[in-house]
Protein backbone atom coordinates (compact mmCIF):
# COMPACT_ATOMS: atom_id res chain seq x y z
CA UNK A 1 0.00 0.00 0.00
CA UNK A 2 3.06 2.44 0.38
CA UNK A 3 4.43 1.72 -2.72
CA UNK A 4 1.21 2.54 -4.31
CA UNK A 5 0.78 5.87 -2.60
CA UNK A 6 4.32 6.84 -3.20
CA UNK A 7 4.60 5.92 -7.03
CA UNK A 8 0.66 8.39 -7.12
CA UNK A 9 2.98 10.88 -5.12
CA UNK A 10 5.50 11.01 -8.01
CA UNK A 11 3.40 10.97 -10.95
CA UNK A 12 1.60 13.66 -8.98
CA UNK A 13 4.52 15.78 -8.54
CA UNK A 14 5.81 14.87 -12.14
CA UNK A 15 2.59 16.36 -13.52
CA UNK A 16 2.65 19.11 -11.75
CA UNK A 17 6.46 20.01 -12.82
CA UNK A 18 5.31 19.19 -16.64
CA UNK A 19 2.39 21.89 -16.18
CA UNK A 20 4.99 24.75 -14.99
CA UNK A 21 7.25 23.90 -17.27
CA UNK A 22 4.79 24.15 -19.81
CA UNK A 23 3.36 27.51 -18.31
CA UNK A 24 6.89 28.89 -18.77
CA UNK A 25 7.51 28.04 -21.79
CA UNK A 26 4.38 29.57 -23.37
CA UNK A 27 5.22 32.95 -21.51
CA UNK A 28 8.70 32.49 -22.47
CA UNK A 29 7.36 32.17 -26.04
CA UNK A 30 5.10 35.35 -25.78
CA UNK A 31 7.73 37.50 -24.34
CA UNK A 32 10.39 36.42 -27.35
CA UNK A 33 7.42 37.16 -30.03
CA UNK A 34 6.75 40.63 -28.52
CA UNK A 35 10.83 41.41 -28.27
CA UNK A 36 10.77 40.58 -32.04
CA UNK A 37 8.23 42.98 -32.49
CA UNK A 38 9.79 45.47 -30.87
CA UNK A 39 13.38 44.75 -32.66
CA UNK A 40 11.21 44.89 -36.20
CA UNK A 41 9.57 48.12 -35.48
CA UNK A 42 12.66 50.04 -34.50
CA UNK A 43 14.89 48.38 -36.96
CA UNK A 44 17.36 46.77 -34.59
CA UNK A 45 17.41 42.89 -36.20
CA UNK A 46 18.34 42.05 -39.70
CA UNK A 47 15.40 39.76 -39.65
CA UNK A 48 14.13 37.07 -41.51
CA UNK A 49 14.83 36.87 -45.04
CA UNK A 50 10.97 36.29 -46.00
CA UNK A 51 10.10 39.60 -44.12
CA UNK A 52 10.17 40.96 -47.87
CA UNK A 53 7.73 38.24 -49.22
CA UNK A 54 5.30 39.71 -46.50
CA UNK A 55 5.81 43.18 -47.70
CA UNK A 56 5.21 41.78 -51.28
CA UNK A 57 1.92 40.03 -50.13
CA UNK A 58 0.85 43.45 -48.62
CA UNK A 59 1.71 45.21 -51.71
CA UNK A 60 -0.43 42.86 -54.11
CA UNK A 61 -3.60 43.12 -51.57
CA UNK A 62 -3.15 39.58 -49.53
CA UNK A 63 -3.14 40.73 -46.86
CA UNK A 64 -4.67 37.71 -45.01
CA UNK A 65 -1.81 35.38 -46.73
CA UNK A 66 0.98 38.32 -45.09
CA UNK A 67 -0.42 37.93 -42.05
CA UNK A 68 -0.24 33.91 -42.10
CA UNK A 69 3.43 34.62 -43.21
CA UNK A 70 4.37 36.64 -40.53
CA UNK A 71 2.75 34.32 -38.10
CA UNK A 72 4.85 31.32 -39.59
CA UNK A 73 8.01 33.20 -39.64
CA UNK A 74 7.59 34.82 -36.12
CA UNK A 75 5.70 32.95 -34.06
CA UNK A 76 3.58 35.75 -33.39
CA UNK A 77 -0.06 34.86 -32.65
CA UNK A 78 -2.96 36.18 -34.61
CA UNK A 79 -3.39 39.54 -33.08
CA UNK A 80 0.61 40.69 -32.83
CA UNK A 81 0.62 39.70 -36.46
CA UNK A 82 -1.96 41.63 -37.55
CA UNK A 83 -1.18 44.39 -35.96
CA UNK A 84 2.40 44.17 -37.42
CA UNK A 85 1.72 44.06 -40.68
CA UNK A 86 -1.12 46.88 -40.19
CA UNK A 87 1.98 48.65 -39.33
CA UNK A 88 4.02 47.80 -42.70
CA UNK A 89 1.26 49.26 -44.55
Amino acid sequence: METTGLVLLVVGVAAAVLARLALVDRRAARVERKLDLVLDHLGLRDGDPRLPEVRALLHDGRKVEAVRLYREITGAGLKEAKDAVDAME
